[in-house]
């Protein structure tokens, strides 16, 4: 069982209270209007993949409702933090040091 924390409840409770958001940091083109079928197509589908870290979007569905975002390794499905959204990504360097 994944155990995630919401950065604006503060509690770590099962996965089973929260819903997988996609990748997060994915910036919508200013104007969608002036792209073109591919980029849209990218947009909208083509995704990163990363096996290793990587930067997703969560909703704490059972609980107070908000969007968060958190870093997850794909191989050991641990979650490395998770943080409020809108903030900028976290340094992960540090992160790593600090769990040695």
């Amino acid at each position: 069982m994944l155990l995630i924390h919401c950065p604006y409840c503060d509690e770590t409770l099962p996965e089973a209270e929260f819903a997988y958001a996609g990748e997060a940091h994915v910036a919508r083109p200013l104007d969608p209007s002036s792209t073109s079928d591919e980029e849209w197509r990218d947009f909208l589908f083509i995704r990163s993949n990363v096996k290793g870290d990587h930067f997703e979007r969560w909703r704490h569905a059972h609980g107070c409702g908000r969007f968060f975002n958190a870093v997850r390794d794909t191989v050991s499905d641990r979650f490395l933090t998770t943080y409020k959204a809108g903030a900028p990504r976290p340094d992960l360097t540090a992160l790593k040091d600090a769990a040695e």
